[in-house]
This record gives structure tokens, sequence and C-alpha cells, in this order.
């Protein structure tokens, strides 16, 4: 199984988002984690293991603390460099 694993373990911690008020109701909280849950699956059918790092900026997006467009934006920044 490969694994997706961040260049550096140290660089996992570059990327810094501002943390917020999560303010999302549940139903939108079940709507994110659903999403995550498909692509995390989507994910280990190809033989993969989403990385430590990108699972941090998941569990943030489905608390509300970040949104998709800062998700997205977090692990192209991290892994493009």
């Amino acid at each position: 199984m490969n694994i997706i694993a961040p260049k550096k373990i140290e660089a996992a911690a570059s990327v810094e988002l501002p943390k917020k008020e999560t303010g999302i109701s549940a139903e939108e909280r079940a709507r994110r984690k659903a999403a995550i849950d498909y692509a995390r699956g989507s994910v280990r059918l190809e033989g993969f293991i989403v990385s430590p790092f990108a699972e941090d900026l998941n569990r943030r997006y489905i608390d509300g603390e970040i949104s998709r467009e800062e998700l997205t934006a977090a692990i192209l920044a991290h892994y493009n460099r």
C-alpha cells in the first residue's frame, strides 16, 4: 500500500491557518464528514493512505475551523512546493 505523506515531518507545521469560530450546523458538519469519508475511501481504493497532515486538515474542515477553499489551498500549498 502506498502512503501519501508530507515531504518532511516538520514541514507539516509550515501551513498555518487561523483558528476561527466553527458556527456550522450539525447538518453541515455531517455533510462535511460524509464528503471526507467518501474521499478517504476513494483514496484507499486506489491503494493510498491519507497523510496525518491531510487528516488534521480534514478534521479542521469537518469541525468548521476552515472552509473547503482553505482546505484545498493548504493541501496544494503543502504538496506543490
